[in-house]
């Protein structure tokens, strides 16, 4: 009870920010339509849980299966898959937030701090997207805000609890995506807070190395799970499709390797600014200009900002949801500006010193203001996706384009009422993806329904459908564009089909048609 009184403000502080997070990132959580990679995990998942043998199904496609591990226990006790998949990341998304508390604390010691980081993190456009998406990226920046964490541990407290902590961390993080090896990468850099002036700072340092080295190697102990499937090879072949390596660079020569450089840059800082939108960037200048806690500070920037121009070098295909887990590393600076931006006003403007009440409101007003552009994008993502004012690289895949599954649901609702009558086959547009993928997710287990995937599209009817047609009512469905299409979203005109339902959402179509037998 002692406790509690002593820290009441505290804990009702904590309180709110869970329940905010929670409602935030909850609230009509199936609102955004389901995105293509979200239908292959989930998917994924689904069948590694009704099949053991298939554990290891994302090397199939060069990912790290953490993520798909994660997910088996709510695709069990959630029926919605999406909802099951989404939920996963909203609980990644509160680790992360109390990563970001901890760190910043760690950083600078002072609990006000670290509730305004945690509370930038609530309202942060960037983590209100992938929060409430079933992809990886929540889960890596989950894993490198703790890595972090631990890694600043260690440089301050060198302790061998710690090191396998943090080997823990890292392996968790490399079995979930390759980009979160940059926490282990960036390990050496945490030495700016090493206690060199401290006596036997030499001795600390040696067994810095060789705690830091043993950490690395239980990471690589880990990783090396995956090299029991046969699959693994997929993984580096899989990467040669995102990034350049350095063979590749060394013989584009300068001209064309500044080229790649300056434009992948100019579109990754595009992106961030879309993000961090002007008031949290004010924020951020104050805080980097403003108090001390220099090496603290240059820390974070260095986390920030050697995945940004790691990928700016090598980067083939690019999105944003890249290098979010190196955008959130920027917060507790934010959030240090706003701490002494409210100190600096309050100290000038605030004369009356006895007015508490005063005080608090000015503090809420002033926190209230650099919230306000960012929470109405975060409005606008949760209850109206159409209308979200994201960054471009993800407003074009989520929400205007055909990666965005508009009218998948409203498809899936038409298919279960036709299979009610009886046997029904389903030919989809592409053969991995957000067809068939999605349609399996919810109707696979449907005896009625047959769904195939069919690729490449040509102008004669795959003899499969025509011969379905004779025996059972035979559907295929269009929703992205291909060489031999009429129009986008549309079929061939050579193929006897009749249309029977059809959604148009921004650009996005989506058509079913019935085959004529």
């Amino acid at each position: 009870m002692k406790y509690l009184k002593k820290y009441k403000i505290e804990i009702c502080i904590g309180v709110f920010l869970t329940i905010l997070y929670f409602f935030l990132r909850t609230v009509a959580l199936s609102r955004l339509p389901i995105f293509t990679d979200e239908a292959i995990y989930i998917r994924w998942a689904q069948i590694a849980l009704s099949d053991a043998n298939w554990r290891f199904i994302s090397l199939t496609d060069g990912k790290g299966p953490f993520f798909i591990w994660m997910m088996l226990p709510f695709l069990k006790f959630i029926h919605d898959p999406l909802i099951a998949g989404r939920m996963l990341s909203v609980i990644f998304g509160f680790f992360t937030l109390i990563g970001l508390f901890l760190t910043s604390f760690e950083l600078f010691r002072n609990k006000w701090v670290s509730f305004l980081t945690a509370l930038l993190y609530v309202f942060f456009p960037y983590a209100i997207v992938y929060d409430r998406m079933a992809l990886y990226d929540c889960m890596v920046a989950t894993f490198s805000i703790w890595s972090l964490y631990f890694s600043i541990l260690l440089a301050r407290r060198i302790r061998l609890d710690i090191t396998f902590t943090l080997g823990a961390i890292l392996g968790a993080g490399v079995l979930t995506k390759a980009n979160a090896s940059f926490s282990a990468i960036l390990l050496p850099f945490t030495l700016l807070l090493f206690p060199f002036k401290e006596k036997k700072s030499i001795q600390q340092l040696i067994k810095w190395v060789l705690f830091a080295l043993f950490a690395y190697i239980i990471s690589q102990i880990l990783y090396s799970v995956l090299r029991l499937s046969p699959l693994y090879g997929v993984i580096n072949i899989k990467t040669s499709t995102f990034v350049y390596s350095f063979s590749e660079l060394f013989h584009m020569g300068i001209g064309m390797m500044f080229s790649i450089f300056y434009g992948n840059f100019l579109v990754l800082i595009t992106w961030w600014y879309q993000y961090m939108g002007i008031s949290f960037i004010l924020l951020l200048i104050v805080g980097l200009a403003f108090g001390n806690y220099w090496k603290e500070k240059a820390l974070l920037c260095i986390y920030f900002i050697v995945p940004y121009v790691a990928l700016a070098m090598f980067g083939k295909i690019i999105f944003p949801r890249f290098v979010f887990f190196a955008a959130i590393n920027l917060l507790p600076i934010v959030a240090f500006g706003l701490y002494f931006s409210i100190n600096v006003f309050l100290r000038n403007l605030v004369k009356d010193k006895s007015s508490i009440a005063k005080k608090y409101s000015i503090i809420v007003l002033i926190i209230f203001c650099f919230l306000l552009s960012n929470a109405f994008i975060c409005y606008q993502f949760i209850f109206n996706p159409i209308s979200a004012q994201i960054a471009s690289g993800d407003r074009g895949q989520y929400i205007e384009n055909w990666p965005a599954g508009w009218g998948v649901s409203q498809s899936i609702a038409y298919f279960s009422s036709r299979a009610q009558n009886g046997k029904i086959y389903i030919g989809t547009e592409g053969t991995f993806g957000l067809m068939p993928e999605s349609y399996e997710m919810y109707l696979v287990h449907n005896k009625n329904v047959t769904i195939k995937g069919i690729w490449p599209i040509e102008n004669t009817m795959p003899k499969e459908l025509v011969d379905s047609a004779v025996k059972v009512p035979t559907y295929v469905v269009f929703y992205q564009p291909c060489p031999t299409c009429s129009n986008t979203n549309e079929a061939p005109k050579s193929w006897q089909l009749m249309q029977v339902f059809q959604t148009s959402t921004l650009n996005t179509r989506l058509t079913i048609y019935q085959v004529i037998p």
